[in-house]
């Protein structure tokens, strides 16, 4: 089958096979956005006197025959097709002739996959924004069930002071608050129309680009066409950190539980059924899933160094490096999502030990609170700490483990309240209704 550009010469077979890569596998996940932005631009062209009504029509029509198709899972990109793009110019030309032709006026490949990664992009910060505050609703219900069992706190893997698991919780609930902030600046850059700006330079079609941003639900267009084309890898770029961002916080939860898990801790114990044993020890429970969790977050973490390093040496202008990034970056939402939805199944079946601090070798962790009810009884803190410390010194410490804290985000006061009234805020500025409102209307 021809390809949208090929002029009389065909093509190297080796050749087409190594630029096309794994566009057609990655491109169905864009399908039903390229799609939408296919019957936004129709209707638009209609609009500036490019196409007839009729023409807009049957278009439109055959248009939401395979979004249809794609929904059900039946779209395929044939033999021969290089892309998605070059797929439904084909189908609608099979289907209308002349008039399916007409649908690639005023655009360019580039500023179509350009909108293409753009609306499945902010679908998929959607998905995301929703599991991880799924996530943090489990964080915040565990952190105030177990708000009075005290733990351990840690500096240099020392014992240091007091914690409790109702702070482990909460620790992370607002660390997955502050990535979700993350995600909104990402889903801002995201949300700007770059359709119009054809291969980077505009049209000189009399197009209507604000029409296009208001029907497919955009904040605003990407106003100058040249960094309209700028924008691909480093839309990616940006969302990718925020994606890292959430990574960062799952890792750092795995391997605190895969550490308070192992027997010489002994903090939490994960329900059999989440664990997988050994082919030669018995005894083995391992916490195979927060290990995997772990591995797979740190691999999400290098995504924005992989998208630097493919785009940090390309002038303005479009080249087919861009291309690559499509390998990197489209996965990475399945894999984030499979991590923080089984992050979340383990700690909502987590098991706490609420007697960790009857344990002698924990008693140390009292001493700062001694030296500081010496120093609230009139002693100078500095010969308080020398008090206490000699105490140590000496074996003669006697722990007092009655706290009583009301610092702000501390044991007696976690703040969890303010914490969600902080996420709560950041998800109201999510327009995700309006997006909805407008995919809706362009298919129905």
């Amino acid at each position: 089958m021809a390809k949208l550009w090929e002029k009389d010469l065909p093509l190297n077979k080796k050749i087409e096979s190594f630029t096309i890569g794994k566009d057609k596998e990655l491109d169905l996940y864009l399908a039903k956005y390229d799609v939408l932005g296919s019957i936004a631009h129709a209707r638009m062209l209609n609009e500036v006197g490019l196409l007839t009504i009729e023409e807009t029509e049957l278009l439109i029509s055959e248009l939401k025959k395979i979004y249809r198709s794609v929904e059900n899972g039946e779209f395929r990109i044939e033999e021969g097709v290089e892309d998605v793009h070059s797929e439904v110019e084909f189908l609608l030309t099979d289907a209308l002739g002349d008039t399916g032709k007409k649908i690639h006026s005023g655009r360019s490949r580039n500023d179509q996959i350009l909108l293409d990664l753009k609306l499945f992009t902010r679908a998929e910060i959607e998905k995301t924004v929703r599991a991880v505050s799924a996530l943090f609703e489990v964080c915040q219900t565990q952190s105030e069930r177990y708000k009075d069992v005290l733990m351990p706190g840690y500096t240099h893997l020392q014992i240091a002071m007091p914690s409790s698991f109702g702070l482990w919780f909460g620790a992370y609930a607002e660390s997955l608050a502050d990535d979700l902030q993350m995600l909104l600046a990402a889903w801002k850059i995201t949300n700007r129309n770059p359709l119009g700006s054809a291969a980077g330079y505009g049209s000189s079609f009399p197009l209507n680009r604000q029409m296009t941003t208001e029907l497919l639900g955009f904040d605003s267009m990407n106003f100058n066409v040249v960094y309209a084309q700028m924008g691909r890898g480093k839309m990616e770029r940006t969302v990718s950190t925020a994606l890292a961002g959430v990574a960062a916080t799952l890792s750092k939860l795995a391997f605190d539980a895969c550490l308070y898990n192992s027997q010489n801790f002994g903090f939490i114990k994960l329900p059999d059924e989440f664990t997988t044993g050994s082919s030669i020890m018995p005894h083995k429970k391992n916490p195979d899933v927060f290990e995997l969790i772990r591995a797979k977050c740190n691999k999400i973490q290098s995504l924005p160094q992989q998208i630097l390093l493919i785009t940090n040496n390309l002038p303005s202008g479009y080249f087919r490096d861009l291309q690559i990034i499509k390998e990197v970056f489209i996965p990475s939402f399945d894999e984030l999502a499979d991590c923080i939805e089984m992050t979340k199944l383990m700690l909502e079946k987590i098991e706490v030990n609420v007697h960790i601090l009857d344990d002698p070798r924990y008693d140390y962790l009292f001493s700062v609170e001694e030296v500081n009810q010496l120093s609230t009884d009139g002693m100078p803190f500095r010969d308080a700490y020398k008090k206490v410390a000699a105490e140590i010194q000496h074996n003669t410490f006697h722990p007092q483990k009655n706290l009583h804290h009301t610092l702000e985000g501390s044991i007696g006061n976690l703040c969890n309240d303010r914490i969600k009234a902080y996420q709560e805020a950041i998800l109201a500025q999510f327009n995700f209704e309006k997006v909805h409102q407008a995919e809706k209307a362009l298919i129905e």
